[in-house]
């Protein structure tokens, strides 16, 4: 079976476009704003009173781009990234970043070779997982470094609070594992209602306790997600862990923020076609939308392929010469039209699905809300077809 991690390329296969050709070949693309991300984090880590920083970069960092942000983070001094998967740990390491590196998700036992191959932080979340990363260590003769990780209420991955303790005793007895830290993750922080959190930071502490009651330092401590780094200072320990805040972006819509933030990722497009649509002719498919008059429309070459949801027909707004306009008809895999009315639009002209232009924005919530989901989901879904483009440039690796 192939390997896409260490197999070369089929040759029969066409050549990816060069960073040159894709900014002319796709008028869809992405910009992210790397010193927006740079001061997202200095904002944080200024609220959170200094603590140590573990950005969270799973999901190609929340459609940002993995490896450049990973960069810029770690010439920002972040203390650990952390990556949901294996793999995207591994392309970190072997894009150059050297930062300690977390996999929050869960492990199977043969992976534990390449984490250890990779110098990857293990999440280890039942005493059986801990002993077949202390088997493996011992066996390479090296020394594995995990967290532990605690349900205090997600019912996700993690060992019940309420039965931690054979797995944190059995963390003592592990002569070829480091004890990094210890966490758990918040499932309510976005909410006004804090009776959930409560609950859980109660059962974190009571977890915790382990170490009180044996004179022993607990392992870093960490527990805040972006709802408990905005809402809920007793969350902060001796980490936080910043997702969706570090990209400028709420955790829930309307959350108060007192963080200054800002949104780092524009999406934009161009228009390559104008018509005239007559009165009553209908525009794609399934004919849901026609024109009660004469009225112009563009089309745009970006659709539900690029991740630009087609639950959003027929609600989505774009921005146009600084102007709001519908989208209109079903959109397509590839494209979408637009109705400018009686407004004008050239072939090339500027089209900002997402992102702002003067005094006007189109924000991550308002597509959520069209397409009825959430922030994270809009930006996560913006796939790699659609370039990406860094300002400044990205440092390389090792700078």
């Amino acid at each position: 079976m192939p390997d896409p991690l260490h197999d070369p390329p089929d040759p029969s296969l066409l050549h990816a476009p060069t960073a040159a050709e894709a900014g002319v070949l796709r008028p869809t693309r992405v910009e992210v704003n790397l010193d927006q991300l740079a001061a997202n984090l200095r904002a944080i880590r200024a609220h959170v009173g200094g603590r140590p920083l573990m950005p969270v970069l799973k999901a190609n960092a929340y459609g940002h781009g993995l490896v450049p942000v990973a960069r810029r983070m770690e010439a920002e001094g972040a203390d650990i990234l952390a990556v949901a998967y294996l793999e995207e740990g591994i392309l970190l390491r072997r894009a150059g970043i050297r930062c300690p590196i977390l996999v929050l998700g869960g492990v199977v036992g043969e992976q534990i070779p390449l984490f250890l191959q990779h110098d990857l932080r293990i999440t280890a979340s039942s005493v059986a997982k801990l002993d077949a990363v202390q088997a493996c260590a011992a066996a390479a003769g090296a020394t594995a470094t995990v967290h532990l990780k605690v349900d205090t209420g997600m019912e996700r991955v993690g060992v019940h609070w309420y039965s931690a303790a054979p797995l944190l005793e059995a963390s003592l007895r592990c002569p070829n594992v480091h004890v990094e830290g210890i966490y758990s993750h918040l499932a309510n922080s976005d909410l006004p209602e804090d009776a959930p959190t409560r609950l859980q930071i109660e059962r974190f502490a009571e977890v915790l306790r382990f170490y009180e009651q044996r004179s022993l330092p607990a392992p870093l401590r960490h527990l805040a997600n972006s709802g408990g780094v905005l809402q809920h200072p007793d969350t902060w320990l001796d980490m936080v862990r910043p997702g969706i805040l570090l990209y400028g972006v709420l955790p829930a819509p309307g959350l108060p923020c007192p963080i200054p933030v800002g949104p780092a990722l524009r999406w934009t497009s161009r228009v390559v076609y104008f018509k005239v649509v007559p009165a009553g002719a209908p525009v794609s498919y399934g004919s849901t939308w026609a024109p009660a008059v004469d009225t112009r429309v563009i089309t745009v070459p970006v659709g539900y392929g690029d991740g630009y949801f087609r639950a959003m027909s027929g609600k989505a707004e774009v921005l146009v010469g600084g102007r709001r306009c519908p989208v209109v008809g079903r959109i397509c895999m590839d494209q979408l039209m637009v109705e400018i009315g009686q407004g004008s639009a050239y072939n090339g002209d500027e089209v900002i699905l997402l992102g702002g232009e003067g005094a006007a924005a189109i924000t991550a919530d308002a597509l959520a809300g069209w397409a009825g989901t959430i922030a994270y989901e809009v930006l996560t879904n913006i796939n790699t077809r659609v370039p990406r483009r860094y300002l400044p440039a990205a440092p390389a690796a090792g700078a």
